[in-house]
């Protein structure tokens, strides 16, 4: 009965030191999503704006129309492993609401937070959204990321390379 319980502990040990957040080689992770509103402020008097300023992240340009993403979790290996889960990825306004615009997107992970940026992707050829938006990434980014990165932002883009969501980083 002792060998029992010795080994039921070690079993207990070992899913506590091997938790996501625990594990080695985890490099970075994000949990949750934000959509892209294209356009990140209006300037002027007049009742529309004069000077619109697009919601550009780190020299990536945003798409033309507002997405929304329902749920992200993503993960990444100090290798440049890369896995993400997105649900929900759809179009936010405009004449097709609600669809994908037939999308593929991609991962792209900077560190730096000013220039010049290194975009860090997995392959640009994208995998596509399904009809509800749904995706998965599981792939390797290039280049590899350093093992210090101290701004990270995921940004979740078409094969065009506009950003359609960002990942929110877990401390």
């Amino acid at each position: 009965m002792k060998n029992h319980w010795k080994l039921g502990s070690l079993a207990v040990l070992a899913g506590i030191c091997t938790s996501p957040a625990l594990a080695a080689g985890n490099l970075l992770q994000f949990d949750g999503g934000i959509g892209v509103l294209p356009l990140s402020s209006g300037v002027g008097t007049a009742a529309t704006a004069e000077v619109v300023n697009r919601n550009i992240v780190r020299g990536v340009q945003p798409p033309g129309n507002i997405w929304v993403i329902r749920d992200l979790k993503a993960s990444i290996k100090e290798d440049g492993r890369i896995r993400v889960d997105g649900r929900g990825l759809l179009l936010g306004g405009g004449g097709n609401i609600g669809g994908t615009a037939n999308q593929s997107v991609f991962a792209t992970l900077i560190c730096d937070a000013a220039p010049p940026f290194t975009l860090y992707s997995s392959n640009p050829t994208g995998v596509p959204l399904e009809p509800n938006g749904d995706f998965r990434i599981d792939d390797v980014l290039s280049p590899t990321p350093p093992s210090d990165c101290a701004s990270p932002v995921l940004l979740i883009r078409n094969l065009a390379g506009a950003w359609f969501a960002a990942g929110i980083p877990m401390h």
